[in-house]
């Protein structure tokens, strides 16, 4: 049984940092062949893609994060993650992990990051 399970969140305050991580399990293929997205949602708000790494490592990320947030993933460990530095409090949202793999979509539950002072 596949499954995503998402960690690293909390409460910070404006400037701070956190990293998230996401832990894959379950799947039938080695997990440096999939695709990883971190998405994000607030309050109110469509679900956002913040950040996408590929198998190869090559990375992308959302205007409004990009400087800011990292993704990256280590393949020995199954894991996922985001490196989010100088936070904001517009960056407050549930943050899922996902993983696209053909006509089927993997999430985690998602993990609440929350900037406040």
């Amino acid at each position: 049984q596949v499954q995503l399970v998402e960690s690293g969140g909390g409460l910070v305050q404006p400037g701070g940092s956190l990293r998230l991580s996401c832990a894959a399990s379950g799947f039938t293929f080695a997990f440096s062949a999939l695709r990883m997205n971190w998405y994000r949602q607030a309050p109110g708000k469509e679900r956002e893609l913040v950040a996408t790494i590929y198998a190869g490592g090559s990375t992308d990320h959302a205007d409004s994060v990009k400087g800011r947030f990292a993704i990256s993933r280590d393949n020995a460990k199954n894991t996922v993650y985001l490196q989010m530095n100088s936070l904001k409090s517009e960056d407050t949202a549930l943050y899922y992990c996902n993983a696209p793999v053909g006509r089927y979509s993997y999430w985690g539950q998602g993990t609440q990051v929350t900037v406040s002072s």
